[in-house]
């Protein structure tokens, strides 16, 4: 812990905070204040238990916020994107918001992969595909969301989902956000309808799935918000506070028969209790598909939801899990505090 703290390792994010004792406070590992001398910290595996020990969180790195939540100081331009998706943002407009642009940019770029122009361009794009889907011309759309021709226009939206706007009229449009959670940022994607991913930022796989879900469902993927993604956010919050064991969300898991047997399978899994992949074989009626239940398990895009973190080894051992075996470690000591 002490080496992960000094070298502000972020695959320890949510496993422990660190307290130090000159100073009263207590940090997240990725803490960009000054290291102590080991000799004077000490370690706790909540910010609960280090504020019953006295400590305050430390004002830099804010461990009592979720991790991967928006700072306070661009809340102002985030509820200004999201009251008007089509405007079209300058620097001297965050300069009136009193943010930063290149502070902005930096933020952006960590979080979402792109500067904030080009989130508040994509949302733009966004906004006109939903305009041409209910049966708007491609000019007045172009028009409407502040391009100048319908060239710029095309080629803009070519370069963000890989075709004209044309061609993705009746396309599904899936919406993609970030869910801030105590044990790091998630990604959503979900239609009006579905929720249809949820997974660890983090994960090395996720542009995998991103790119199978585009396959299956045949969709547009786009910066945004909807209404299922509140439901996602409420139910979180309800499940990391101890409050939910089961979640009632509406859930679409595109894969083969032997997947949908085997995600329905997980989800038969008591929150507090495991099972193991010769168990899942069991279930779905092919006690020898123990690899086979092994990928379907790893091919899950509903972490948390579909409950792969539940399945461990015959013996016992915690096994692989995308998330990272320090997250699947936690969801399960969580649901066995909880129905103690």
């Amino acid at each position: 812990m002490l080496e992960a703290f000094l070298g502000r390792d972020p695959a320890y994010e949510g496993v422990f905070v660190t307290a130090v004792r000159t100073t009263g406070i207590f940090c997240r590992t990725v803490c960009t204040a000054r290291k102590p001398n080991p000799e004077n910290v000490e370690f706790f595996g909540t910010s609960r238990d280090a504020l019953l020990a006295g400590y305050r969180p430390c004002k830099r790195c804010k461990p009592l916020r979720p991790l991967g939540a928006a700072p306070i100081w661009l809340t102002p331009v985030l509820d200004a994107v999201e009251a008007d998706p089509t405007r079209r943002w300058r620097d001297s407009d965050l300069r009136d918001l009193g943010v930063d642009p290149t502070r902005a940019r930096r933020w952006f770029q960590v979080h979402h992969g792109m500067t904030f122009h080009g989130y508040s361009r994509a949302r733009r794009l966004a906004s006109a595909l939903g305009q041409i889907q209910a049966g708007q011309g491609v000019t007045r759309s172009a028009f409407d969301v502040g391009y100048d021709s319908v060239s710029g226009f095309s080629e803009a939206f070519r370069k963000l989902v890989g075709a004209p706007p044309t061609e993705l009229k009746n396309a599904p449009v899936v919406y993609v956000t970030r869910v801030p959670t105590p044990l790091g940022p998630m990604v959503a994607a979900a239609t009006d309808q579905h929720l249809v991913l949820l997974e660890f930022a983090d994960r090395r796989m996720l542009p995998t799935q991103f790119k199978r879900l585009q396959r299956a469902l045949g969709c547009v993927f786009v910066p945004g918000d909807c209404p299922t993604f509140r439901s996602v956010r409420t139910q979180l919050e309800e499940y990391f506070a101890g409050q939910r064991t089961e979640f009632d969300l509406p859930l679409e898991a595109p894969g083969t028969d032997f997947q949908k047997r085997v995600w329905k399978a997980l989800r038969t899994i008591p929150a507090g209790e495991t099972r193991s992949y010769a168990d899942i074989a069991r279930a779905i009626g092919q006690p020898s598909a123990v690899r086979a239940v092994a990928r379907a398990n790893g091919d899950n895009r509903l972490a948390i939801l579909i409950p792969c973190h539940r399945v461990v080894g015959s013996d016992g051992s915690l096994t692989g899990y995308a998330g990272g075996l320090w997250r699947k470690r936690r969801l399960l000591d969580l649901e066995r505090d909880r129905v103690r």
